[in-house]
């Protein structure tokens, strides 16, 4: 049997396999940047995947970035989110909420005139889409070292809310360019307080995330994503020893609370190859691997990568979007769905929860 189909413990969940669905930006949440029915039936479909990672959701009004996110910062919000539990758990999948502050890729028309803020105030190259057409980012606002604990709680709530609504965790994505992701990079956070200037400094805001939400909902129901040297967003991070040093210091300050996960995006895996493997061995727990946007995941490029070491499961993208029942494709040998760019974003039940399965074929 291929390694793909061996079950695997992560945190407090048995998952019956070793890839699992990544986080994927759709834009289809409802008014007041709820989850709606249509978004509960699109992520029941994908129960198979064993673990769901949620698209980013926004834990707070100015964490807000791109149009029709989901939030998880009001009633309206954790309600939507509890007909989404409720869906998957109905299909025995486990799903836990990603919690995106965008910080500096954002537009305040997209959160109701809301502040963008960020690490410090260095505007984001290229435009966000807003209802009135693309425009250029917010210049952010830096905040005060005094403030660091109101952003920090934010992110608490947001965990205390995904667990109200019955998700079964959260992950905290300190990737792609977006808020703790701008606090690790040298080239955004030019801070010259406690958050900023060597890289334990701009890995101080990462660990204390992550630290106040491991204590505020249990570590076991917790995973963290970092991208390295992720030229994404106009981050400018460069291999070499500042960022070996930021990373290691992050991993370092998380690795004893005893999270579920670590998720990694390398991309390409390449020359982050011999980084990777030492924050897996300073992680010492389980580690998620994603090698980036470029080409579709296959079953074999999911071997490839677990035969590396380098990880214990593969994160899986455009493929669970375009196949609700990937593993029993890949499990059977059958002929994939192919998926629809045109429909990633924005609208309704096309391209979404259209995707015939192998059973309505």
């Amino acid at each position: 049997m291929s390694r793909a189909f061996e079950s695997l413990t992560i945190g407090r969940w048995q998952l019956p396999q070793r890839f699992v669905m990544a986080p994927l930006t759709r834009n289809r949440a409802g008014a007041g940047h709820a989850p709606t029915t249509l978004n509960a039936e699109y992520y029941a479909q994908r129960a198979g995947a064993g673990l769901i990672v949620t698209e980013g959701t926004a834990p707070s009004e100015v964490g807000q970035g791109y149009l029709d996110v989901p939030g998880l910062y009001t009633d309206e919000q954790v309600a939507g989110w509890r007909l989404v539990a409720d869906a998957v758990h109905a299909r025995d999948g486990v799903v836990v909420a990603q919690l995106m502050h965008a910080g500096r890729i954002a537009h305040a028309d997209n959160k109701d005139g809301a502040e963008t803020v960020s690490a410090s105030a260095v505007q984001a190259p290229g435009e966000m889409v807003t209802a009135s057409g693309p425009q250029a980012h917010d210049v952010p606002r830096s905040p005060g070292t005094d403030e660091i604990a109101g952003l920090v709680a934010d992110f608490v709530t947001a965990a205390r809310n995904a667990v109200e609504a019955g998700l079964d965790g959260v992950e905290v994505h300190a990737a792609n360019g977006y808020l703790l992701h701008q606090f690790l990079d040298p080239t955004i956070n030019l801070r010259d307080d406690v958050y900023g200037g060597t890289p334990e400094n701009r890995a101080r805001f990462v660990v204390e995330v992550v630290t106040a939400v491991a204590e505020a909902i249990g570590a076991d129901r917790v995973g963290l994503r970092l991208s390295p040297g992720h030229q994404f967003n106009g981050v400018g991070e460069e291999l070499g020893p500042d960022l070996s040093a930021t990373y290691r210091a992050v991993v370092d300050g998380i690795a004893p609370l005893g999270l579920a996960y670590l998720s990694l995006l390398a991309s390409p895996l390449e020359p982050l190859e011999a980084l990777v493997r030492d924050l897996r061995e300073r992680f010492a727990g389980v580690v998620l691997l994603n090698d980036g946007f470029g080409d579709l995941t296959t079953l074999k490029s999911v071997e490839n990568l677990l035969a590396t070491g380098l990880a214990d499961a593969v994160v899986v993208g455009r493929q669970f979007l375009a196949n609700p029942d990937l593993a029993e494709r890949w499990r059977t040998g059958a002929e994939l769905n192919e998926p629809d760019q045109a429909t990633f974003y924005g609208g309704g039940a096309e391209g979404y929860t259209d995707y015939p399965t192998l059973e309505a074929s």
